[in-house]
């Protein structure tokens, strides 16, 4: 009994996750990147890497912003101001625009906001900022898909990392030594060695694999799991009610425009209120609801800073007389904590960079276990097409399918990311949707990597997209030097310290490509030796596969 049911778990552990392991990966990968996003869009725009966080006082970025909305926005809806931190330097303005006239086509919703980066120190709009999305591109890709409503993306990466539990699960009851097998790894020894290295990188980061699973459920549980609030407040104004209850002053409020102008009072004292309130911490983010009337709110968010919970504090104001409405969330309840605190593990906001960059190469970990999982599958596989190779026969589609997506999800997906910044640098400035234009070469590269695998996985072609994501990883400070005004040479010495720390993992990552191209060619001329020594024409065949 006890052997069947760890067969059975093996049985589960295979295909929970063989069946998504390819979407996983990906997930894995642009969430590793995504703890690094503002660093990311920072490298992205270098027209910002001369600007200085601390260029001015945070009351006065702040005065600059709204003195900014005023002349561009002053009868937008909405105002969101985020301000100048050590990460991301400038002033970030965003503004809804009016609602299109009856009758007019409807807008698409990321298309109803403009947005604008303001030099702290000036208040002027940085002139010819590079249209990107950045970082923001990788965190919305892990969770969003992209080229599909968000909504089916959601329920898909949900459905996978249900999957991913159960396969963390299943994998501890299966792999009996499991711990004593973390310090044991056997190269060269075939399906024992990719055994082996599975082994390493899952346990390397257990902790974090089964914490960045179940949290990740825990930041769309309420779409996931929606009855609770829906029955319990049926009779209460729904799930709206359960929100304005459960997250307070969170900005779920309608606040209704009074249809009278009224002069918008100073937000200096504001910030001051709030930070004291906070102790010293400072804003974060400024949310002014119907700006310039009458019946206008001045909701303040404190910044980020080391607490675990990404739910934060916030303060709101009278717009017009900037008298106190309330504060919201400095005792949180405690359901409420408990899922800002999972959120916030989640997100890893909260984290210093050397923290970050734990979390990163844990990440990292985390790709390669899934990888070395799918490899693993394919290579065990494979071994019950010897006799059938031997004779001269082929292996199986199913084994021929796994071969190219593999190749293209673990060898494409890195190429396809570096060319994304490529893209970036490249791309002339004027291109009509240019942050559009950058992902679209994301995806072409991508889905090209993706077909020439599924055409003909072989060694070959794994090594060939090997060698290509290292070239485009390993010269992006180049092109960086002769596109920006921070080359590596520079950004070491002086600074900005998040362009160095982009190149130089960027180059780190490249060689890392480059060493699975070598380990790939040495496999290729072992193969090829092999098949020089009388080997039938089949095996010959097989020996290109992954």
């Amino acid at each position: 009994m006890k052997e069947g049911f760890r067969q059975s778990m093996a049985w589960l552990h295979t295909w929970s996750g063989l069946l998504v392991g390819w979407v996983l990966f990906m997930v894995f990968a642009a969430g590793t990147a995504s703890y690094f996003k503002d660093e990311i869009t920072f490298w992205m725009k270098p027209g910002l890497h001369a600007v200085s966080p601390n260029a001015a006082p945070q009351a006065k970025a702040a005065e600059s912003a709204v003195a900014f909305l005023q002349q561009r926005a002053a009868n937008a809806p909405r105002w969101f101001i985020t301000l100048p931190t050590a990460r991301e330097p400038s002033t970030n303005v965003l503004y809804l625009k009016p609602p299109p006239p009856p009758g007019a086509a409807p807008v698409e919703r990321r298309r109803r906001f403009d947005r604008a980066m303001l030099d702290p120190a000036t208040g002027q709009a940085i002139t010819a900022p590079r249209e990107t999305r950045g970082g923001e591109f990788f965190y919305r890709l892990h969770f969003d898909l992209h080229y599909m409503p968000a909504i089916w993306a959601r329920w898909i990466v949900g459905f996978c990392a249900m999957f991913m539990l159960v396969a963390i699960f299943s994998g501890i009851v299966t792999h009996r030594r499991i711990f004593k097998d973390f310090f044991t790894f056997r190269p060269k020894k075939g399906q024992r060695s990719w055994l082996d290295a599975h082994n390493v990188t899952a346990v390397l980061a257990l902790p974090y694999h089964a914490m960045i699973t179940y949290t990740g459920l825990v930041t769309l549980m309420f779409m996931y799991m929606p009855w609770g609030p829906q029955v319990a407040y049926k009779d209460r104004g729904g799930t709206d009610a359960f929100f304005a209850e459960a997250f307070p002053g969170s900005g779920r409020d309608q606040f209704k425009a009074a249809g009278t102008k009224a002069t918008l009072a100073p937000i200096a004292p504001m910030l001051a209120q709030a930070s004291a309130h906070w102790n010293g911490a400072p804003v974060g983010r400024i949310t002014v609801h119907n700006p310039n009337d009458a019946n206008a709110v001045v909701s303040l968010t404190r910044a980020e800073g080391p607490q675990l919970s990404y739910e934060r504090p916030s303060m709101q104001f009278n717009g017009a007389t900037g008298a106190l409405i309330g504060a919201f969330g400095d005792v949180p309840k405690a359901a409420a904590e408990t899922r800002g605190v999972l959120y916030g593990l989640h997100v890893g906001r909260f984290a210093d960079p050397l923290l970050r960059g734990l979390f990163f190469v844990s990440g990292l970990a985390g790709c390669l276990m899934v990888a070395t999982g799918l490899l693993l599958w394919a290579v065990k596989e494979r071994q019950k097409f010897a006799k059938t190779l031997r004779q001269g026969g082929r292996i199986g589609w199913g084994l021929r399918l796994v071969d190219g997506l593999n190749l293209g999800a673990i060898a494409g997906l890195p190429m396809a990311m570096a060319a994304f910044f490529w893209a970036n640098r490249l791309l002339p400035l004027d291109v009509a949707d240019r942050g559009e234009a950058e992902i679209r070469w994301f995806f072409i590269v991508w889905g090209a990597a993706a077909v020439l695998g599924l055409l003909r996985p072989t060694l070959r072609m794994w090594q060939a997209q090997l060698a290509l994501g290292a070239l485009l990883f390993v010269l992006l400070p180049v092109l960086n030097a002769f596109t920006g005004p921070a080359p590596l040479t520079v950004s070491l010495r002086s600074g900005p310290s998040a362009v160095a720390g982009f190149d130089l993992v960027a180059i780190a990552l490249g060689l890392g490509l480059a060493s699975a191209a070598w380990l790939v060619e040495r496999k290729r001329r072992k193969a090829v030796s092999r098949q020089a020594t009388a080997t039938p024409p089949g095996l010959a065949a097989s020996g290109q596969g992954s």
